[in-house]
């Protein structure tokens, strides 16, 4: 009988989660979920939530909650990470700095990105070390943003079996199916790169050739969001002939996204707020006894399909591919073999096994490595509080990179988190 544990169940995706689980529980022999969340409030609305969940479908699992690490973990066969440090308030603390000094505070990448990375290395890196005492033939299945820095600073700095999840890829997927018009498990593609910094090179569906039609559903992802950054990618994507990734538009847009961002009367940390204190409203009508609708504002489609299936996977030795983030090992040869990287890997009881790529075209590769030498540097400033692998992480990444600012940069992104970052006191 299964075990899930879920660090970050206080988070407003946790219906999400419950649902995919609850639709799958007898696949899976779920005995129990364990939802830990340091504020304690979200933990009784949700738990509350996901017991009304569990009662509405007949399911007979146990759904408990905690403040500790180690009782959520403790004979898990499966940990999802999907935590906040510093919670939204951080965040909005990140965006906000990018904005003061002129460049880009995402919450994933720049100087936010950083940030977040610094703040939740030391906890993720907790979490894994509790599982190695307490669940060592558990994986971890990590969510919690920047996923592929997060996930490879389990990979080097723990024995934890861990794996790295993001949505976006199965949102490529499903984008596909519903443009092209054929089943989801129909659909093949060539993807390669980092979390957040990847590429779509191909698309198959049942074997055939569909990538042309592929890159006009993307194309109009783009358009469709009515602005000059996704006027600009679409552009750009027709010229390149390989779809990006949404996040690109940092690296290939950047003034116009500054100028977006600039032009906003909130940023979207602020934004997720009010969007959060709607559902959380909801979550805590003691008659609702599914997920809300409205949690489609929050982002994060498919979040729950991409977890639910890899756990599946796992269970079942089902075979099938899905893109998640793994050790390197020579799979990308162009970046060093102990990095995580983002590919399709055939997923097995074993775990996941990357499937072979072509080399990177040199416009890939070269913003590739470089993301990469930046990710690097900050998962050991993160894991060793060293201020210098801070400092050159920030001068490498291509938002960043004003080095007569970088220390005053650092002295505030360290001053606004001290209470988090026990690594750099």
């Amino acid at each position: 009988m299964t075990k899930i544990g879920v660090i970050g169940g206080g988070s407003s995706y946790t219906p999400e989660l419950l649902e995919g689980l609850i639709e799958k529980r007898d696949i899976l022999g779920l005995k129990e979920i364990c939802l830990m969340d340091i504020n304690s409030e979200r933990l009784e609305i949700l738990s509350a939530l996901g017991n009304r969940m569990i009662s509405k479908s007949g399911a007979d699992f146990t759904l408990s909650t905690t403040q500790d690490v180690k009782t959520a973990v403790e004979g898990a066969k499966f940990v999802v990470t999907q935590f906040r440090a510093g919670g939204m308030q951080a965040r909005i603390r990140d965006e906000r700095l990018g904005l003061r000094h002129g460049i880009v505070g995402q919450e994933t990448t720049g100087v936010g990105g950083f940030a977040k990375s610094l703040r939740t290395i030391p906890i993720l890196l907790d979490v894994a070390h509790q599982m190695e005492q307490h669940a060592p033939d558990s994986w971890l299945i990590n969510f919690t943003n920047p996923a592929g820095i997060i996930t490879e600073a389990a990979l080097k700095h723990s024995k934890q079996p861990v794996i790295g999840l993001c949505n976006i890829p199965i949102g490529y997927i499903m984008d596909a199916a519903k443009g092209i018009g054929c089943p989801p498990e129909s659909v093949s593609l060539d993807y390669v790169g980092l979390n957040h910094l990847s590429w779509v090179r191909g698309c198959k569906v049942g074997g055939e050739d569909r990538f042309g039609d592929f890159l006009e559903v993307g194309i109009k992802e783009f358009l469709d969001e009515g602005d000059a950054p996704g006027k600009a990618m679409a552009e750009w994507t027709r010229f390149h002939g390989i779809l990006p990734n949404y996040y690109l538009q940092y690296y290939y847009c950047t003034q116009l996204v500054l100028e977006k961002l600039k032009a906003k009367d909130k940023t979207r940390g602020e934004e997720v707020i009010a969007v959060e204190e709607e559902l959380f409203k909801k979550y805590a009508d003691p008659n609702l006894q599914e997920k809300p609708k409205e949690l489609e504002q929050r982002g994060g489609a498919f979040y729950s399909t991409a977890a639910v299936n890899l756990i599946e996977s796992l269970v079942t030795d089902k075979g099938d591919v899905q893109i998640v983030n793994i050790r390197n090992e020579g799979t990308v040869p162009e970046l060093p073999p102990d990095v995580s990287v983002e590919v399709p890997c055939k997923i097995t009881k074993d775990g996941p096994v990357a499937l072979p790529q072509r080399p990177l075209e040199p416009e890939i590769r070269g913003i590739a490595q470089v993301v990469k030498a930046y990710e690097e540097l900050t998962v050991e400033a993160a894991a060793t509080g060293n201020r210098r692998a801070a400092i050159l992480a920030l001068a490498t990444h291509p938002l960043v990179r004003q080095v007569t600012e970088i220390d005053q940069i650092l002295d505030e992104i360290l001053e606004e988190n001290k209470e988090f970052l026990p690594q750099f006191s």
